[in-house]
């Protein structure tokens, strides 16, 4: 028991939550009880040898209460905080089988756009690393060689050749401590996305650059625009829509949006209009809303909202990826080339003059 409990931190991966919640849709449509379902995820992860079992730490559980919900709550880390709310709406609501086929859809989306934000994080630091390790290889190990070189020459250490050459080695010196230190602050912002400084680190990331602004405020209307379309698909009122959507949030940025909306509902607008004023989407989305709300396809507008900006969020970070790349090897370039030619040419000054 304790070595479950040792397993029982991990949380799963944005595809194997939408695997989970597609599996439970499919059991509740086939008439099987929440019960015998999870016992039958329960029985093949330990049939399988799987490294972590969150089925089977819930099935004592759901065998005492027959309830997913509090099983869930009771393994909070294993589970999103998002998740854990929708279920239990679906629950109380008697629309489980319906938010579950929504939940698959909604981290099937967060995990494709997750898969573009580490792709936007990781290649930059490969190339990052790679600077670091072919500078220092060259000032560590070449350089030093090169200096031998001149001295049993006869060149003298004050001379030009020297000079050029000792301001080349400065010069990579100041660029590996800036990769360095961009590096490390590249690492620390990854650690820190995953710790409860998650608001601030963003809130920081979003002042300092804009594109990161633009892509998080995206990212933000594609939650809240997929989260209250699958609420208004589901049958609730936009009120209680907006306050589930409230509490089920877990970033900053979108609980303050989805509280403008509420703040401006409050004051007497329709809910188009409140998102409208809100700034959560562009003038464009906000006249489509309208159009679907006047037709009575708000939760169909909202979905497709949110794919539309979902995929623009992928986009974003595409071309965020397609512009640093480029950037970070003609960086690499020219800093291997001043550090060569400032070895190079003195020597082909001495050599042409023997």
């Amino acid at each position: 028991m304790a070595n479950e409990k040792e397993k029982s931190g991990t949380m799963l991966t944005s595809e194997e939550l939408s695997v989970f919640c597609d599996q439970i849709a499919l059991m509740l449509e086939s008439g099987m009880t929440l019960r015998d379902g999870i016992d039958m995820l329960a029985e093949d992860e330990e049939k399988n040898g799987a490294r972590t079992r969150p089925y089977s730490l819930m099935r004592e559980t759901m065998e005492e209460t027959g309830s997913l919900y509090i099983a869930m709550k009771e393994r909070e880390a294993e589970w999103p905080h998002y998740m854990i709310e929708m279920v239990g709406i679906g629950e109380e609501t008697g629309r489980l089988e319906e938010i579950m086929r929504n939940l698959s859809s909604y981290y099937l989306r967060e995990g494709k756009i997750r898969d573009a934000a580490a792709s936007a994080v990781s290649y930059p630091l490969v190339l990052g690393i790679m600077m670091v390790v072919i500078i220092a290889v060259l000032l560590w190990r070449v350089m030093p060689v090169f200096r031998r070189v001149l001295g049993s020459l006869g060149v003298d250490s004050s001379g030009s050749s020297v000079k050029l050459m000792n301001a080349g080695t400065v010069a990579g010196w100041i660029v590996l401590a800036l990769i360095g230190l961009l590096i490390l602050a590249a690492v620390t912002v990854v650690i820190l996305m995953r710790t409860k400084h998650r608001d601030r680190t963003m809130a920081f990331l979003r002042n300092l650059l804009p594109p990161v602004q633009r892509i998080s405020r995206k990212l933000s209307a594609s939650r809240i625009a997929g989260m209250l379309g699958m609420m208004l698909q589901g049958g609730f009122p936009i009120e209680n829509a907006l306050d589930m959507a409230a509490n089920a949030l877990d970033d900053g940025e979108s609980i303050a949006r989805v509280k403008g909306i509420q703040a401006e509902m409050e004051k007497g607008e329709t809910f188009a209009d409140a998102v409208s004023s809100s700034g959560l989407f562009s003038d464009f989305y906000n006249r489509v809303l309208k159009i679907g709300a006047a037709s009575g396809h708000e939760p169909q507008v909202m979905a497709k909202i949110a794919e539309v900006y979902e995929e623009q969020v992928e986009d974003d970070l595409n071309r965020l990826i397609s512009l640093i790349e480029p950037v970070l090897v003609a960086l690499l370039s020219i800093v291997i080339g001043a550090i060569l030619l400032s070895m190079m040419l003195p020597m082909a000054g001495v050599m042409s003059s023997l």
